[in-house]
């Protein structure tokens, strides 16, 4: 059942934004153009593949300070929670079964990989002619790394429920591709024994963390690049927790702790975990938090929503509240009786949650939040810049 929360008595959406009147630059992988113009750009890409919970992460390889990127390769690519095709069951199709509505924006990982090699190709060195020092050779060995390589380089799953650990999209992976999971997702992608390298990815206490490098970038990462688990202290199921990637453009010197980051939490985290964040050396780019208020009736919260959403934003300082894992999607089985769904706008969000709070003040001035909120479509992309 689907129930709307008090309307705010404004006729216009007041939404919490930055200070900057320049409008977030997005793209949709339909609109080649755009997307190979963004590409070219020295920002990192955020890309939502289907309506619901599925991104691919774009990081640019840093110019300088670390190893060059493999041939023919401009970015790194993190894909997050992929589920594309067929339906996802958990605890057998009698207690919950689910189809998407809307459909993914590519129907395999082929596909994607596909678009993701003309995407590259268009940077490559071929058809640059000798004067650039682009033999037919090199070309040559450039187009068949092109061609025999993934350019999904990890994969990073939140949960191990199907919606977000889909075993059919997965195995479309190939066995080299490297997973991040919490421990009851690894152990089911292990149970597949199709990958070859699946690892538990670190917890990150926000407010304990003072060096995210030591925490989060292992092998097989390339060195600039973490990928972790931001848990909220006694939630030991990890149901409310967030994942984060973080990345930086420089390998060495005093600017080697600081960074940038992604805090990707599908069903909310509680804000006091990431009240530490700023204190870590990242500046979180992007939220990415539900606007939906999900829960079973009478037994769980499921998805904390947006008011949760407002306060999360503002305690990470996120540049951008993105948000996922909202599509209603069409399902069959007991949870589906059992299931209630408020959804807010954004502007009733920020009304409520400003009735629950206590407003800080610094020198008598309120601290007014700094994100821009984003809706991406299927396909869609948003420039983090």
């Amino acid at each position: 059942m689907e129930t709307q929360p008090p309307q705010s008595d404004s006729s216009q959406e007041t939404l919490a934004s930055s200070s900057s009147n320049k409008k977030p630059t997005t793209v949709n992988i339909s609109d080649r153009a755009a997307l190979a113009a963004a590409w070219r750009s020295p920002h990192p890409i955020l890309t939502h593949i289907n309506a619901d919970t599925t991104w691919l992460l774009h990081l640019p390889y840093p110019s300088s300070g670390v190893a060059p990127p493999p041939p023919g390769r401009s970015r790194y690519n993190v894909l997050l929670d992929p589920w594309l095709q067929g339906p996802q069951s958990d605890g057998g199709r009698w207690f919950s079964i689910q189809w998407h509505v809307v459909a993914p924006s590519v129907q395999t990982i082929q596909e994607l990989n596909g678009l993701l090699s003309e995407l590259e190709d268009d940077l490559s060195p071929r058809g640059s002619g000798p004067e650039n020092g682009a033999t037919a050779e090199t070309e040559a060995v450039v187009a068949e790394a092109q061609d025999a390589t993934s350019h999904i380089d990890v994969v990073a799953i939140s949960h191990e429920f199907t919606d977000h650990c889909h075993e059919a999209t997965l195995r479309e992976l190939p066995r080299s591709t490297p997973v991040f999971a919490p421990d009851k997702a690894a152990k089911l992608v292990r149970s597949w024994q199709h990958f070859d390298t699946v690892i538990e990815m670190p917890a990150f206490l926000a407010a304990e963390t003072k060096d995210w490098r030591t925490a989060l970038s292992c092998a097989p990462l390339p060195p600039w690049v973490g990928i972790g688990r931001v848990v909220t202290p006694g939630n030991t199921l990890y149901y409310h927790s967030a994942l984060m990637v973080a990345w930086t453009s420089s390998a060495s010197g005093e600017t080697a702790n600081k960074g940038a980051a992604i805090v990707y939490s599908p069903h909310g985290i509680e804000p006091d975990a990431l009240v530490g964040m700023q204190g870590t050396g990242l500046r979180v780019l992007a939220l990415l938090h539900g606007l939906d208020d999900v829960r079973l009736r009478m037994m769980k919260q499921l998805n904390l929503g947006a008011v949760n959403g407002v306060a999360a934003a503002r305690a990470c300082n996120a540049k951008y509240w993105v948000a996922t894992h909202d599509e209603p999607k069409k399902g069959r089985g007991l949870v589906m009786l059992l299931l209630g769904r408020t959804t807010w706008s954004v502007a009733d969000a920020v009304k409520r949650e400003g009735q629950k709070r206590v407003v800080k003040e610094v020198e008598g001035v309120e601290q007014v939040a700094s994100y821009e909120f984003v809706e991406l479509g299927s396909g869609d992309g948003l420039v983090l810049e």
